[in-house]
């Protein structure tokens, strides 16, 4: 019986908010437009404020502009009127909202932002409110009633709230021309901003650390500078240092195979034909190369092909690209 309760009661909450949200896309009107203009023309800060559940709706929309172009923060009205309004300049942007619009720590705040001239944009379930009438653009977040059983519990309206924040803040993304790799410059902590961020040279290893050696090498020496650098490979270079050749794990093994010396010079079985990459690659891209190829390490060469770095799937799962 609770169990059969419980899925009821999941189901029509999701139901009622979602034909809440449907309700409200015939708002999205001038006002909207209007609130992008000042928002695209905005000099300063987007600055979010309000109290409550409202509040942390609030909270929510300055995070999602901030990450997406628009450079923002929250206020929280109760705290304004006792210095935080200092925080908030004459070329910024007030977002507030609130369900009533008649909230007590707004309506101290609203005289004082139109003293300073600073636009004023409100989202809120009510548009005859208070807020509503002081803003210079009011956008309905209106519902008809909460999903809470009690009518009580902001539910619906706080997710109206943040539905109209995220309208805004994607209007914007496209109005900008917000790309991928703007994303990825706000994100560099995420997936998608390592993988658009993150370079062949920011995990190389170079220096001492590069496993080099020339040619007329036995294949002895070169199985003992492989082992110490542990990259599973390393770079055969000429008597300029120029890269002519790779020798792998895997040629160890079709070496022992071939039973061939380990005295022998290195240049009779090392693969003249190698893959590399430049240290300005995407790490991203030189995976996909090394999936290709099927290969598990890289070389990153210069413009002159002289090697200066290496690294292997090791380094790339390190980084977070895998």
């Amino acid at each position: 019986m609770l169990t059969q309760k419980c899925i009821e009661a999941g189901r029509r909450v999701l139901q009622e908010e979602a034909q809440a949200l449907l309700n409200l896309k015939d708002s999205i009107d001038d006002n909207f437009v209007n609130a992008c203009k000042i928002l695209l023309a905005c000099k300063g800060k987007v600055v979010l404020t309000g109290v409550g559940k409202s509040g942390h709706i609030a909270s929510k929309i300055a995070s999602t502009l901030a990450s997406t172009g628009t450079q923002s923060f929250f206020v929280q009205a109760g705290e304004a009127a006792h210095g935080d309004l200092g925080m908030i300049g004459t070329e910024d942007v007030v977002i507030a909202t609130s369900h009533s619009g008649e909230g007590s720590e707004l309506k101290v705040m609203i005289p004082i932002l139109k003293r300073r001239q600073i636009p004023l944009i409100a989202i809120t379930g009510n548009v005859k409110s208070s807020l509503a009438q002081a803003s210079d653009v009011c956008l309905s977040a209106h519902v008809e009633k909460e999903a809470c059983p009690l009518n009580l519990a902001p539910t619906s309206s706080s997710t109206a709230e943040l539905a109209i924040g995220d309208a805004l803040a994607v209007a914007l993304i496209e109005a900008r021309g917000f790309t991928e790799r703007d994303f990825a410059l706000y994100h560099p902590g995420g997936a998608l901003g390592r993988k658009l961020l993150v370079r062949c040279g920011d995990i190389m290893h170079k220096g001492k650390d590069l496993p080099i050696i020339k040619t007329g090498t036995s294949i002895q020496d070169t199985l003992i500078e492989m082992t110490q650098k542990r990259l599973g490979m390393v770079c055969v270079v000429d008597e300029q240092g120029y890269a002519v050749g790779v020798y792998t794990d895997g040629d160890v093994r079709r070496t022992l195979e071939k039973n061939i010396s380990i005295k022998d010079s290195i240049d009779t079985i090392m693969t003249n034909s190698f893959a590399s990459v430049h240290e300005q690659t995407l790490a991203a891209d030189a995976l996909a190369q090394m999936q290709n190829k099927k290969i598990l390490a890289m070389l990153v060469i210069d413009d002159s092909k002289k090697p200066i770095g290496a690294f292997n799937m090791h380094d790339l799962l390190q980084a977070g690209i895998i």
